[in-house]
């Protein structure tokens, strides 16, 4: 809709439980507004994030247009911003310097400071250099094969280092201006990136004359498997960060006294013949590493590490994603229509297409654990 529209235009008069199931016991996110939880429209099955604003006077303003927005983690900056919270591909090599230490310091490895380590606006920037290099190519420019609920070492490196290129397939015709535009934003030191200011008097800003380019971001962000990787990562990145820390102690298994956990011990099955069988006693950790085992097949299907055997590779993955998962019956139906004997796919592989089954295989698999 247009801006010029009438803000009653947006109001809905039926309840949303008539469109929407609601999942009242799972909570995504706390905000200070309002919390975000789990939703599933009825008509198609889709997953949705729902955001409940609490009923008050000031989250009502009936002269005023009706506007959405959600600053998230976003503060006045007072020259005290200092709270390592970030979306993965957009985080300055500043804010992942601020965590490192805060974590450090949580953890006794170095002393708490007086004063403590902060970044400026600058970072800022650095996101926008982000934003401008998707919009060109369709893709990051910092990202990792492998997908955890924190951020890769191989990508932190690079983001730390400003590693980062552009690929001849889709840049090769695009402008040395735009090029340019995202090196001077993308710099590791704040003192020489560009500021706002330099931003809006770069030439490729200013230019008059505009390239009859098509460019490749367009059809690259309507690939739904390419999109559903990049949407699970920042996901799971926002979840980890909303979750309050929580000073739990675990004792060791082999140290703990317990009749239940000793049984378990000696009647637990034992992996043979080269099977991988679970064991309850780790029932929690195994689910994570068969999720991470997933996401790893998501990875190479979509983002395939340049100058390996593509198609080896995928076999490796999916062997290991196989060995964890081959309980899932979401997942032997859906590589049974992809040629998959177990260990290796004996047919050239849509790639799209199993990303997109893994990815269900996922979702499936996390529904149930919470539901446990």
């Amino acid at each position: 809709m247009s801006e010029d529209n009438n803000a009653d235009k947006f109001i809905k008069e039926t309840s949303i439980l008539e469109e929407y199931n609601i999942n009242w016991t799972q909570k995504l996110g706390a905000g200070i507004s309002g919390p975000v939880r789990v939703c599933v429209k009825k008509s198609s099955q889709e997953r949705l994030a729902l955001k409940i604003l609490i009923d008050r006077p000031k989250a009502r303003n009936e002269d005023a247009p009706v506007k959405l927005c959600d600053f998230g983690f976003a503060k006045i900056d007072q020259g005290d911003l200092m709270t390592p919270q970030f979306t993965p591909y957009y985080v300055a090599p500043q804010v992942l310097e601020a965590q490192r230490r805060h974590q450090k310091e949580k953890s006794g490895i170095i002393p708490t400071s007086p004063t403590p380590y902060t970044y400026n606006k600058s970072c800022d920037l650095w996101s926008l250099g982000v934003i401008i290099y998707v919009m060109l190519c369709g893709y990051p420019p910092f990202y990792s094969k492998h997908h955890s609920r924190t951020i890769p070492k191989d990508m932190r490196k690079k983001i730390m280092t400003g590693s980062f290129d552009f690929p001849e397939d889709e840049w090769s015709q695009i402008s040395e201006m735009a090029k340019d535009i995202v090196r001077k934003l993308l710099k590791v030191k704040p003192e020489e990136r560009l500021t706002i200011e330099g931003v809006l008097a770069h030439p490729w800003l200013n230019c008059t004359e505009a390239l009859d380019n098509v460019l490749p971001s367009a059809q690259m962000m309507m690939d739904k498997a390419v999109v559903a990787g990049i949407q699970q990562a920042h996901a799971e990145q926002l979840a980890n960060m909303r979750i309050q820390d929580l000073n739990v102690s675990l004792k060791p298994l082999n140290s703990v006294n317990n009749p239940i956990l000793r049984k378990r011990k000696l009647l637990g099955p034992k992996p043979s013949d080269g099977f991988f069988i679970h064991d309850p006693e780790n029932g929690g950790e195994d689910s994570n590493v068969a999720l991470e085992k997933l996401r790893d097949v998501i990875a190479q299907c979509i983002l395939p590490q340049a100058g390996e055997n593509e198609d080896e590779k995928l076999n490796e993955v999916m062997h290991e994603a196989w060995r964890f998962n081959r309980d899932c019956k979401l997942l032997r139906d859906g590589l049974q229509g992809l040629s998959w004997d177990g260990r290796a796919f004996s047919d050239k592989v849509d790639r799209l297409k199993l990303a997109e089954i893994v990815k269900q295989a996922i979702e499936e698999k996390t529904n149930l654990q919470e539901s446990h």
